[in-house]
């Protein structure tokens, strides 16, 4: 029996793969360092074979993509300056190859099958972990918290509001059966429920601020395209001079204090102030990519036994922007930043201006929420993590879904062309 080349390739006819394939990418990026090499060879075996299959319709041109691949171009040439060679060679050249099935998926993924197999996939993954996890003690803020199959109560906290994100995209957003609204409403809670035992501030705020925003952004596309940005417009103002006044009053500190937490953000500005000085060794393109975080190395090893990271791995600056610095520099710093504005701006415009775009929606909710969680996170800045996977998924995207004149994008016209 002849399996049509569609059926893997083509995003109007490959959903049942499609979902198959994204939740099973959103399982291995969970637990890819609990299953070792094999569950990232399956990762692998995902993408990366569609290319056999059409590979002009799965790897489209590159030469679209310069903006979204000039970071990780970046963070494999750091291996010829790096402070640890051997380590920026192999990582970089996993997250330029993490980067390319996450823009393979861009070209054969669309926006709602995405959406389903996340959310499909975050069942697996919170299934997995309330099944096999347990709590652990932050010996920081002397609390306990659920961590499920995680060494964090963050790593459960993100998986658990992409959970909440994209059911609320099934219910809301999507044209779906009853009886998969119902599900995605069941999964959902399951999702509200493991974030809230996490206990992760970020995740939860992240989520709050997310949906609130779309929210907003729902009731400004109740009007034409014409007068949307100038109420945007006038709502961010509107929003940025409450959030300031907020601030100012003390909002902050009331927050934190409901979960517990004080103005350090346990421990983050700490790490944020040592993360700064330490761009000073390497200011224009860095100590190379993940080249601080090595063992043996005296200001990582101090970092390390401060934080009670008895593994001496898995840490970071929590703040994609102080780690781009430190690692990547001036140069990575400016990247990392057209590659999530460059995202957030472009699906931003997109749904202002055209009488109807789902994907946009559903991508600018995404990366708002990224972008978020990038001041306290480096969830985009690692191979075979679902942060990195789903931001260069959303810039892919832009690179096929131009509307031409008569309003029809690039994968229907392809599709009508066959």
């Amino acid at each position: 029996m002849r399996v049509a080349k569609a059926s893997f390739v083509s995003p109007e006819r490959n959903f049942a793969y499609g979902v198959v394939a994204v939740s099973l990418s959103v399982f291995v990026f969970a637990y890819s360092t609990r299953f070792g090499p094999a569950a990232v060879l399956a990762y692998y075996a995902l993408w990366l074979p569609l290319v056999l299959i059409d590979y002009r319709r799965v790897l489209g041109n590159y030469a679209r993509y310069h903006w979204i691949l000039a970071f990780g171009v970046l963070a494999c040439l750091s291996t010829f300056w790096s402070l640890a060679p051997g380590t920026s060679a192999r990582a970089s050249v996993q997250y330029a190859t993490h980067i390319v099935c996450a823009l393979i998926a861009a070209r054969v993924i669309g926006a709602r099958t995405l959406s389903f197999g996340i959310l499909a996939g975050a069942a697996l993954v919170l299934a997995y972990s309330f099944a096999f996890g347990g709590y652990h003690f932050d010996p920081l803020d002397g609390t306990y918290s659920f961590v499920g199959a995680f060494s964090s109560k963050n790593q459960l906290g993100f998986y658990a509001s992409l959970g909440v994100y994209f059911a609320f995209v099934a219910v809301f957003l999507l044209d779906a059966a009853v009886v998969t609204r119902l599900v995605a409403t069941a999964i959902g809670g399951v999702s509200a429920y493991a974030l809230v035992a996490s206990q992760s501030a970020t995740s939860l705020i992240g989520i709050v601020l997310t949906l609130a925003a779309m929210a907003g952004m729902r009731a400004v596309l109740l009007f034409s395209p014409a007068a949307r940005k100038v109420l945007f417009i006038a709502l961010a103002i509107v929003a940025t001079g409450g959030i300031v006044v907020a601030l100012n009053a003390g909002a902050l500190d009331a927050v934190l204090a409901i979960f517990g937490k004080d103005a350090t953000l346990t421990g983050r500005t700490y790490l944020w102030s040592e993360g700064l000085a330490s761009i000073a060794q390497a200011p224009v393109l860095g100590v190379g990519y993940q080249g601080y975080w090595v063992q043996g190395f005296a200001e990582a090893e101090r970092l390390w036994a401060e934080f009670y990271i008895a593994t001496r791995t898995g840490f970071h600056f929590h703040n994609t922007y102080i780690e781009a610095l430190v690692e990547l520099g001036a140069v990575g710093f400016a990247l990392i930043c057209v590659l999530i504005g460059g995202v957030l701006f472009a699906h931003l415009g997109r749904l202002l201006s055209r009488a109807s775009d789902q994907a946009a929606y559903v991508l600018f909710g995404l990366a708002l929420l990224l972008l978020i969680r990038s001041f306290v996170e480096v969830d985009i800045l690692y191979p075979y993590t679902i942060g990195s996977f789903l931001i260069y998924y959303a810039a892919g995207q832009l690179t096929v879904r131009h509307a031409n004149v008569h309003g029809r994008t690039d994968t229907e016209l392809l599709v009508a062309a066959r």
